[in-house]
């Protein structure tokens, strides 16, 4: 006999679960569109996802590769000649050099992070977190039982943390290291000097390997990518994590891949095995499409990036209270806007952290943003700039308008 759902207490789900945060952008882009739903006009500036199209080529690919049959299980680390496409670009673009036993290819860049935070960290084992950090960084580490170590990375440096940081942190139970460049949600790179510091505390730690998540290398407003694992020293240390979604705007195929030594590679290519197995036949084939039509449609795309940044900044400096570095890539701003809090709504709510500011600008200036505590930041707001022009500017006039009401 089924016992009734209302019945059951919540222990029946797992700690496991109970102890993971919805994804905050996720939760404000559901809020968003319950508010579009209803009628009224919302800009949702919450969510990483380009607001370009998949380019044609790739499209095409897709389509001739389901009508040549591509439809069929796929090998759990990706096609082979997908993975040897990899191989070629990581050679050409970030002087890498792997084989394609080194490569995996899973489910967007999300299962790649995953997979490896899982196929290292053991319970109790400690996880340096650079912070302003991507939401889903802490939730893998506590998934895996892990125990995260945030460092935040100060404004003044561009939010970006130091060597010096680094080296104070470790202990004898750290094993990992997590951080993104161009990072999500700052937009701040990391230069080869500052990397190459950063390479030589891990040098002196060869029990430590570091998640070097470079998503948004493409979108990069400063002109040189600097992967961690160019540094030879500790090449067999680092994990490069790279995809498909935001240089490509191809966030729906999913499709992403790690490069690492080969037995992290084969370990998280057990665990992917075990989950989801390999990757969708025709994204794949239209993910080989988008490295051999080479980076014409990205450039175009970071050209309109950089140009709404610039937008952007220009309003927001326009804000009292507002206090951001320039982003050098990604599409997001990240301003500390701690200066509003203890200030009064005209319903009377008083702003305690950046969550209560970020819901009194969606209800009151109708844009949605996430708040900094996601990331780690609870003094910040993420506002996304993968948005028309038009759109960034109305919202940014909003928001002032909105701002210019509080007590």
């Amino acid at each position: 006999m089924s016992v009734p759902t209302a019945t059951l207490a919540p222990s029946f789900l797992s700690d496991r679960i109970n102890a993971m945060q919805e994804s905050q952008t996720i939760a404000m882009a559901k809020k968003a569109r319950e508010l579009a739903a209803q009628g009224i006009d919302v800009i949702n500036l919450s969510f990483g996802e380009p607001d370009f199209e998949t380019p044609q080529y790739i499209r095409d690919a897709a389509k001739v590769a389901m009508d040549e049959g591509y439809t069929k299980y796929t090998p759990v680390p990706g096609y082979l000649d997908l993975r040897q496409a990899i191989v070629e670009k990581l050679h050409r673009e970030n002087q890498l050099e792997y084989k394609a036993e080194n490569i995996v290819v899973s489910t967007g860049a999300k299962q790649a992070l995953a997979n490896a935070v899982m196929s290292l960290i053991n319970a109790g084992d400690e996880v340096i977190v650079f912070a302003p950090y991507w939401v889903s960084y802490e939730e893998m580490v506590k998934l895996a039982e892990g125990t995260s170590v945030t460092l935040m990375g100060a404004l003044e440096n561009d939010y970006k943390v130091t060597a010096a940081q680094l080296e104070a942190a470790i202990t004898p139970r750290t094993k990992l290291i997590m951080y993104s460049s161009p990072c999500n949600p700052t937009g701040s790179v990391f230069s080869r000097a500052e990397l190459g510091e950063i390479a030589a505390v891990v040098a002196r730690n060869p029990q430590l390997h570091v998640i070097a998540d470079e998503i948004y290398e493409y979108i990069n407003f400063v002109g040189e990518h600097v992967s961690l694992a160019q540094f030879a020293e500790i090449k067999e240390q680092v994990i490069t994590i790279n995809g498909f979604s935001k240089g490509y705007a191809m966030t729906g195929w999913r499709v992403g891949y790690m490069a690492a030594r080969k037995e992290i590679a084969a370990a998280c290519e057990k665990m992917q095995s075990q989950i989801t197995s390999g990757t969708c036949s025709v994204a794949q084939r239209a993910a080989l499409a988008a490295l051999q039509g080479g980076r014409t449609s990205a450039d175009e795309m970071v050209a309109a990036y950089r140009r709404r940044r610039d937008l952007v900044l220009t309003q927001v400096r326009d804000i009292p209270g507002f206090k951001t570095p320039t982003p050098s890539g990604a599409f997001y701003i990240f301003p500390d806007v701690s200066a509003y809090f203890g200030r009064t709504t005209p319903a009377g709510d008083t702003l305690a952290t950046a969550s209560d500011l970020a819901l009194f600008l969606l209800n009151d200036a109708h844009v949605a943003a996430v708040t900094g505590e996601a990331f780690g930041a609870p003094n910040c707001i993420r506002f996304s700039t993968a948005a028309a022009d038009e759109k960034l500017r109305e919202a940014f006039v909003r928001i002032k308008a909105s701002l210019e009401k509080l007590g």
